[in-house]
């Protein structure tokens, strides 16, 4: 039992970075943005979330910076994007290569550091319950933060005036733009908030998750993360299924020689890239579905006119 319940541990703690950064650009995209400088901007919220709370000694500061890191990055994809009217795809790739290359000139000052570990929220009396304490009620304070999040992205965007202008940019630029919405505005406004999730969600792999700096951590999970919302169908809550989804297959494929796995640790840890990929071919291969889930002006460069 024991065992069960830690590697549901490790599968929580595994998905609650992904949820972050899926949870942000699933906003991004919904107002029809498509913003492929997620692993950038996650990995830039690492480094300076890991430096400033090595620097500080405090987590809400590392956190904070995390966060305003990640949303400076991407409101310098924004400026490009949506103010010079650069092509997203080939501006989100290079956001890529900026943050990580960036991430690594700062980082070699802190190669070999580690950071104390992250303080649990453990609720009293609930937190003693056998096996459901250890489960529900001995995490850190941001596992419960992004539960809080996906609630409040899936109430806003459903719910709340805001939320659905947003959508409607997302659906129908221009006509939204006829009306008088300022589809710039909402726009940057989505993208900022979508960088400084994926900066938390760096944050979380380099203060919580594994507590030290290793250059290029994030290895890959940003894309992961642009995986998901497609897998979600641009859902908040199949964002979360699926960020728990594939947590669950990285744990996997480390507790399996525990387990009595016979299988090559290189091909094992292969398995959660291979499973995006997999969940990539399956959605693309009903191509009608997907374009009727898919905000319709998702990844279109938006030409104001008067």
């Amino acid at each position: 039992m024991d065992l069960v319940v830690s590697i549901a541990i490790g599968i929580i703690i595994a998905a609650t970075p992904l949820v972050f950064a899926a949870i942000g650009e699933l906003v991004v995209e919904k107002a029809g943005v498509l913003n492929l400088g997620v692993e950038g901007m996650m990995i830039i919220g690492a480094i300076s979330g890991f430096a400033v709370t090595i620097e500080t000694g405090s987590f809400l500061a590392g956190v904070i910076a995390a966060i305003l890191c990640g949303a400076l990055m991407a409101l310098l994809f924004a400026f490009m994007t949506q103010t010079l009217l650069a092509n997203q795809v080939a501006t989100g790739l290079a956001l890529t290569l900026f943050g990580l290359g960036l991430a690594a000139l700062i980082g070699q000052a802190y190669s070999g550091k580690s950071a104390p570990p992250f303080p649990k929220l453990a609720v009293p009396g609930l937190s003693d319950i056998p096996v459901l304490g250890r489960l529900l009620f001995s995490h850190d304070l941001l596992v419960y933060i992004s539960f809080a999040l996906v609630i409040g992205v899936a109430w806003f965007l459903s719910r709340t005036r805001e939320g659905l202008i947003v959508r409607a940019i997302g659906e129908n630029h221009d006509a939204a733009h006829a009306i008088g919405y300022s589809v710039v505005g909402y726009r940057y406004a989505a993208i900022a908030f979508g960088g400084a999730c994926a900066g938390l969600g760096g944050a979380y792999l380099s203060i919580v998750q594994t507590p030290l700096w290793v250059d290029n951590m994030t290895a890959g999970r940003g894309w992961i993360a642009l995986a998901l919302v497609v897998f979600a169908a641009w859902r908040p809550w199949r964002s979360l299924f699926g960020a728990y989804l594939f947590g669950g297959i990285t744990i996997m494929q480390l507790h399996s020689q525990a387990l009595g796995v016979q299988v090559e640790p290189q091909l094992l840890a292969m398995l959660p890239y291979l499973a995006t990929i997999l969940v990539l071919v399956i959605i693309s291969y009903d191509r009608t579905r997907a374009r009727l889930n898919a905000p319709a002006s998702l990844g279109l460069t938006f030409y104001a006119t008067t």
